[in-house]
């Protein structure tokens, strides 16, 4: 659900500089129909686009019912269009940079941390490799994200005092969103991005919390999007739900909200049957509600963290909640909430319940870097 296309901006932080290309995304290939997804692949990353993330969010728990949530994103920001990188001779000059969000949520403690790391690359510190064959498919100081022979995904992740080391197994096929992997986000030509996503991944491995190493188990989501664009005039920010129910199926919702306070028509979703079948949602199958808002001391937003959702396409009327309310990220120049969730409610009359992670951006100002001029 990141997006970048626009006007030149520059922004200045830890000693870097971040360019966003102009409005005619110059050089840079844009998301388009058609497009012929293969793993291990498109698992790798794509250097025509200007933008790029691997996305990891999971509910996992300890042996002792102890319940933690988990946050790993790798991000690749285009610097120099395909057509520019010929011809520079320092390693100072980098193609992208790669930055990252590492969140960790502690259920029983109520605490939730967050770390970033933001890298060039010039000295092989971050970059992106062959998932193949080493080094790892991503690799941003010592996160990496890496695949195995057996098609199973290693990732890990530090801030000093917290780690964490998963290996994560698809239990599904890989879940195309849109129209065939093609994600629209606007009501206006040329703002895509290709989308897939691991929708019920089995986790399992070492989470460290404070000097305490706990072996955990349990359900990852991972998503990945290459693209050329960002949010169009007139779009403020999204809510996008990742949720895996109890009853084998999964399902994907992203809502783009407009400056006048209404809901972009591009908006949609994908429910994931038990058997792996994908089916898209457009906005008039969705029925979203907020009903509980958390408001952040440090940042002033006020985020819509309780809702009620409905499709009733599906016969499906889900509750979400939160187990702990203070799971926003403010890094500078960013700030949003993303955190675990609880669903409760009913499929075709009977209960269903899951879990999952809710994204809110563009609550605690402009999106920065992805907004476009109006």
């Amino acid at each position: 659900m990141k997006k970048m296309k626009g006007a030149l901006l520059l922004t200045v932080y830890s000693g870097l500089v971040f360019a966003a290309v102009g409005e005619e995304a110059s050089g840079w290939r844009a998301a388009e129909p058609g497009w012929k997804f293969e793993w291990p692949r498109d698992h790798a990353v794509h250097p025509d686009f200007k933008t790029e993330w691997w996305y990891f969010t999971g509910n996992v728990r300890a042996t002792d019912g102890r319940r933690f949530g988990y946050q790993v994103t790798f991000f690749r920001q285009g610097v120099r269009a395909p057509g520019e990188r010929a011809g520079a001779k320092s390693r100072f000059v980098v193609d992208d940079v790669k930055f990252g969000h590492f969140t960790i949520t502690d259920v029983g403690a109520k605490q939730f941390h967050f770390s970033q790391q933001i890298l060039r690359g010039a000295f092989g510190e971050a970059g992106f490799g062959d998932l193949k064959n080493e080094p790892p498919a991503v690799w941003l100081g010592d996160w990496a994200l890496t695949l195995e022979k057996d098609g199973a995904m290693l990732l890990r992740a530090s801030d000093g005092a917290r780690s964490l080391d998963l290996r994560l197994e698809s239990a599904k096929p890989w879940a195309l969103h849109g129209n065939a992997g093609l994600s629209t986000k606007a009501d206006v030509p040329g703002h895509a991005s290709q989308y897939y996503s691991g929708t019920r991944m089995r986790s399992r491995g070492i989470l460290k919390n404070g000097g305490d190493a706990i072996t955990v188990e349990g359900e990852s989501w991972f998503d990945h999007e290459w693209a050329t664009n960002q949010l169009a005039p007139g779009q403020a920010g999204w809510d996008w739900f990742s949720v895996q129910l109890d009853d084998g199926t999964e399902l994907m919702i992203y809502r783009l909200r407009r400056k006048d306070g209404s809901v972009d028509g591009a908006s949609s979703g994908s429910f994931v049957a038990k058997d792996g079948s994908v089916r898209h949602l457009r906005l008039d199958q969705l029925r979203l509600t907020p009903v509980k808002f958390w408001e952040s001391a440090k940042t002033r937003a006020k985020y819509p963290i309780g809702w009620h959702v409905e499709v009733p396409s599906l016969s499906l009327v889900l509750d979400v909640t939160t187990p702990v309310e203070t799971q926003e990220l403010a890094v500078a120049p960013v700030a949003y909430w993303e955190g675990m969730i609880e669903v409760r409610g009913t499929r075709a009359g009977h209960a269903v319940n899951g879990h999952g992670y809710l994204e809110l951006t563009g609550y605690a100002g402009a999106v920065t870097g992805l907004s476009a001029p109006e």
